[in-house]
């Protein structure tokens, strides 16, 4: 049995951040129902390309009327179901709150105060249901000056600090290649959610969680934000070398380009006596290294680029001293480690058939979550919840329907 198993989502989220923290809490078991609007659904849903087609379909290049499935979308939303709900309507709000009645969690990213309108926030349905726990995720959180305004990966990337750490020294600041702050904040979001359900074990209360992208960005920063505080200098980019570790960055072998990892000086002197390297002195210790790496790192790249990456990465492991290829998604996803570690999974989608999709980093021994279901279809199962979990009737969710509540 899953670690969350019996524990109901309900999912108000859409783009990236919510959808990943319901996606990490469907993986462990919770039964995610997310709610979409009519019609339109999640905006990821019409993110692409790529998108995915039926095998058999042979889309028409450029057609504007052919209707695929966003790869986007597909990454992030497995092991959910999908109930089409515009709970502005008055009937659509009822149905609403008839499925908060039934959930232990909610999760939203609206930005903050939109709900409040609604009647929608912590602070009122916590009234009614005490037990629930309400997980807000935003670009500033729900307090402080600037918690009105919105969130978005790139923005964050940039005014949490670390654009100004990546990327070369004589370059300008670089987003990450993956929007690292909506992910990292979909984690911490779950994160914090499975606390306060363990809290609501010993308390029987639920409570708010209150999310923001910058705080989330900020936690990133650690030995950056500690070098920071410990000297007052502001930390300059570095490229992929490491302010407090040398020789730990990329290299430039015969063929290509590897990472080489030297995290002390035992293993420096593991490295020197396997490259045919002389042990200068000058260059003994770490702090030595950081020192003169002007002087230091010209040495190493030379004798690197005497023999292909592969060369050096066969004798280095042997030596154990860490290092590895720079890999690109080809490469990294034809490596049986990810095939015995089940991180590449096969679903089977309800229109497009057998697809792709990552597997479950987390591995618990002995109450394990899984990847069960393929990403929903918009609306998928809005009527088995409302039939099943509310008690409505064929005729009524077909009367629901004719007026676009669902």
């Amino acid at each position: 049995m899953p670690p969350l198993d019996g524990i109901t989502v309900l999912d108000l989220t859409r783009v990236l951040s919510g959808p990943y923290c319901t996606m990490l809490l469907a993986d462990m078991g919770a039964r995610v129902i997310k709610v979409e609007q009519p019609g339109k659904g999640d905006d990821t849903r019409a993110w692409g390309p790529p998108f995915l087609y039926p095998s058999a379909q042979s889309p028409r290049a450029g057609d504007p009327d052919e209707k695929g499935e966003s790869a986007y979308f597909l990454s992030i939303n497995r092991n959910k179901e999908s109930v089409t709900l515009d709970f502005k309507h008055p009937d659509g709000r009822a149905l609403l709150e008839q499925l908060i009645a039934k959930a232990d969690v909610l999760v939203e990213n609206f930005r903050p105060g939109t709900l409040t309108k609604l009647g929608l926030d912590y602070e009122t349905l916590s009234k009614r249901f005490p037990r629930l726990i309400y997980c807000s995720i935003s670009g500033f959180g729900h307090t402080g000056p600037r918690s009105r305004q919105p969130g978005y990966d790139a923005i964050m990337q940039a005014e949490g600090g670390l654009m100004s750490i990546t990327g070369t020294a004589d370059g300008p600041p670089v987003r990450l290649g993956v929007a690292i702050v909506d992910i990292i904040s979909g984690m911490f979001a779950a994160y914090g959610v499975a606390m306060a359900l363990l809290a609501r074990e010993r308390s029987g209360k639920g409570q708010e969680v209150d999310l923001a992208m910058l705080d989330a960005t900020v936690a990133l920063l650690t030995y950056q934000a500690g070098n920071y505080f410990a000297s007052g200098k502001v930390p300059a980019r570095l490229g992929n070398r490491h302010p407090s570790i040398v020789p730990y960055e990329t290299f430039t072998a015969a063929d290509g380009e590897f990472v080489l990892a030297v995290g002390n000086d035992e293993q420096w002197r593991r490295f020197c006596a396997t490259a045919g390297l002389p042990e200068d002195e000058r260059f003994a210790t770490n702090r030595q290294r950081v020192t003169r790496y002007e002087e230091f790192r010209p040495l190493v790249a030379e004798k690197l680029r005497t023999q292909p990456r592969q060369f050096w990465i066969d004798r280095l492991t042997a030596a154990g001293v860490p290092c590895g290829s720079v890999r690109n998604l080809q490469e990294l996803f034809d490596d049986p480690q990810l095939g015995a570690r089940d991180m590449i999974a096969r679903l089977e989608h309800a229109t497009i058939g057998s697809m792709k999709t990552l597997g479950v980093p987390v591995k618990l021994s002995d109450t394990p979550g899984s990847v069960r279901t393929a990403p929903p279809m918009l609306g998928e199962h809005t009527d088995a919840v409302l039939a099943r979990d509310l008690g409505y009737t064929a005729e009524a969710i077909a009367g629901l329907r004719r007026q676009h509540v669902i």
